[in-house]
């Protein structure tokens, strides 16, 4: 049985085309990310991209390689397929959300080239294809509407509108984006930025605007007041910060206080989302993927849980085109949807990579 032999991080860094601009002060003007590498004593190579977010997570590209160093000594010469005994190393380090997430992904492909797979033959797709929404940030209207523009023209008929600065600014947003793309779809990503006293009127007024639904509006120390909103039915609520992990969406649905879940593998790993689709789909929930702000490759590496049973919504896989390069080509979008076909034709490439290395 072939053990893990070696853990590699190189970070690098992907220009944008402009800033992303999120929740109370958040902005991402490059992608800053880690590319983690497992080899197997059999040889296999398994990779995955590290996202660390320091304003969400509270990683940065030196807390990820920190965490590696503790990690990797206690990883290395365990089978890759002792499950139990790579999880609970995962595990015992609580935080660190996307240094583990990245290790699992990297792992399972590891494994799945040890077996002579690609990641794509290993998780068999329960439907066809997938709606495909991009995030789209605060911004003044020239840059909103620029930014949509680039990305309608790619194929993206679904976007995320990042709200909750400013509810008439908001709303006069949206309704330049209606007017200029009324055949797009709008839902909106709140940041936590509403209190409970507001959230009500400014989720009517969203609902007004046709926004299909609206995420993480209020605090997620507000368990209660998520609670009652949630009962409100004013707009479906989707949550992300408040399930973090598989502990996270049981206190969640145990509380009652969301309508889809936006399953996010860079922070959970494979292992960890696929757990948290099975709960979930018990619970009777609906769910999305988002792709945390990824390079091309790290879209591909979660549009494969897209496909998984349980995903009804659109998903966060378009965010690469907003990336000044690429190291693994992306599949066109067809009238808005990502087909399994095409996302089954991706593959990373180590030349292309090694011009955004940063060592």
């Amino acid at each position: 049985m072939p053990s893990i032999a070696r853990i590699t991080s190189r970070p690098f860094r992907l220009p944008l085309r402009g800033a992303l601009r999120w929740g109370k002060a958040s902005e991402l003007a490059a992608l800053e990310h880690v590319l983690l590498e497992v080899e197997l004593s059999d040889g296999a190579i398994g990779r995955a991209e590290i996202p660390p977010r320091p304003t969400i997570y509270g990683e940065t590209v030196a807390t990820v390689q920190a965490a590696l160093d503790y990690l990797t000594p206690k990883l290395l010469g365990l089978e890759v397929e002792d499950t139990e005994a790579i999880q609970q190393v995962l595990q015992g380090f609580p935080g660190h959300l996307t240094t583990k997430g990245g290790l699992d992904i990297a792992l399972w492909e590891a494994w799945a080239r040890s077996e002579g797979q690609e990641l794509w033959q290993v998780f068999e797709p329960h439907h066809p294809r997938v709606q495909v929404s991009y995030i789209l940030g605060i911004a003044d209207e020239a840059e909103m509407l620029a930014d949509a523009r680039a990305v309608y023209e790619a194929g993206v008929r679904v976007l995320k509108v990042k709200v909750g600065r400013d509810l008439e600014a908001d709303l006069a947003r949206l309704g330049t984006l209606r007017a200029h793309f009324p055949d797009v779809a709008l839902y909106a990503d709140a940041n936590e930025t509403l209190s409970p006293e507001e959230a009500e009127t400014y989720l009517r007024r969203w609902a007004e605007a046709g926004l299909l639904y609206v995420e993480e509006p209020l605090p997620i120390a507000e368990v209660l007041a998520r609670k009652r909103l949630r009962k409100a039915a004013i707009l479906p609520l989707i949550a992300d910060d408040s399930a973090f992990t598989l502990r996270d969406l049981w206190r969640e649905a145990q509380l009652d206080t969301y309508d889809i879940l936006n399953l996010k593998p860079a922070r959970t790993g494979y292992t960890q989302t696929l757990q948290m689709l099975a709960l979930n789909r018990v619970e009777g929930k609906r769910a999305m993927v988002g792709s945390q702000a990824l390079s091309s490759f790290g879209a591909y590496q979660t549009a494969l849980m897209a496909f998984q049973e349980g995903v009804s919504e659109p998903c966060e896989l378009a965010f690469h085109l907003k990336a000044q390069g690429s190291f693994c080509p992306f599949p066109p979008l067809r009238d808005g949807w990502l087909y399994w076909e095409d996302l089954a034709q991706c593959r990373f490439d180590v030349s292309a990579f090694e011009p955004y290395a940063l060592d």
